[in-house]
This record gives structure tokens, C-alpha cells and sequence, in this order.
């Protein structure tokens, strides 16, 4: 009877270690390579360094021509150039300064990466106004582009805004 028990247990055990390998070894098949991950980092820095500067076409620097983003429910961009337009609108009205940026997960896979993060904004109306905050959850995909000065480009980007008050 012990035995049985024993046998069991030990059967259970080596199940459980083997799913937990075979899961980090996939799981680890889609965090792409250090240099890869390090040139998508340098990509979201370079952006978010280029809004604080105001400085719309080094953003446009890392967005590919195709581009399409859905900032809020009714508002789609589609184009490198649409988005230069909609980006001047803002930053000529307001200074944008990234406070927060905490990436919650990244998928490479090849030559795309997705990447899912929670961010702040901290605005400044460079007119009459009051400052603001804006916090919310972005979903960007990024593609290998050799027009990109890292070689990763914005094709995709959706963002979810924080409900909370």
C-alpha cells in the first residue's frame, strides 16, 4: 500500500517538474535575444525622450509609414503622416512628459514584438491651462524596419486608459 502511495507521489512530482520545464522553455522561446530586447528598449526610450523635447520628427523616426494607432474609442490614424499631423497638433499645445513606464510584458517572435505597458503622462498646457495627468495601458507591436535608427518601428498601438480617479 505504501508503496502505491509512494509510487504515486513520485509519478505526480516528475509530471509537475516536467510542465514546469517544457513552460519556461517555451515561454523562454518568445523573449527574443538580449540584442533584441535591448534595441526595443532603446527604441520606447528614444520616443519617449523625443515627446519631452517635442521634437515630432524624431518620433516619426521610429514609426513605420504603415503605421496605425487607435489612441481613444473614435480616434484611428492611419499613416506616418497622419500621425505627424495629429502629433504637431498636440505638442505645439501642450509639453508631454512620460513619468511612468513600466512594461508588464514582451512578445518577440522573428522580426515582431509586442509590447504591453503601463504608463503616465504628466502634461503641461504651454498656453492658458492646467497641468494634467494621463495614465493608462498601451499595446504597441513592433516590426524590424531598417528606416528605424534601432532597427524596430511602431507598426501597431492601441492604448486602454486607467479608469481610476
Amino acid at each position: 500500500m505504501i508503496g502505491k502511495n509512494l509510487l504515486g507521489s513520485v509519478l505526480t512530482l516528475l509530471f509537475l517538474l516536467l510542465s514546469f520545464y517544457s513552460y519556461a522553455q517555451s515561454s523562454n522561446d518568445f523573449n527574443g535575444s538580449k540584442a533584441d530586447r535591448d534595441s526595443l528598449r532603446r527604441t520606447g526610450d528614444a520616443i519617449r525622450a523625443a515627446f519631452s523635447r517635442g521634437d515630432v520628427d524624431a518620433i516619426l523616426l521610429y514609426h513605420h509609414p504603415d503605421v496605425i494607432k487607435a489612441l481613444n474609442y473614435p480616434d484611428f490614424q492611419k499613416g506616418k503622416e497622419t500621425l505627424r499631423n495629429q502629433l504637431k497638433g498636440t505638442l505645439d499645445s501642450f509639453h508631454l512628459e512620460f513619468v511612468e513606464n513600466k512594461v508588464e510584458s514582451m512578445f518577440i517572435n522573428g522580426g515582431t514584438a509586442v509590447e504591453q505597458t503601463l504608463f503616465t503622462i504628466k502634461g503641461m498646457p504651454k498656453g492658458s491651462g492646467k497641468p494634467f495627468t494621463f495614465k493608462g495601458r498601451s499595446m504597441i507591436v513592433y516590426i524590424k524596419y531598417k528606416g528605424s535608427p534601432t532597427g524596430w518601428a511602431t507598426i501597431r498601438e492601441m492604448i486602454q486608459p486607467s479608469t481610476e480617479k
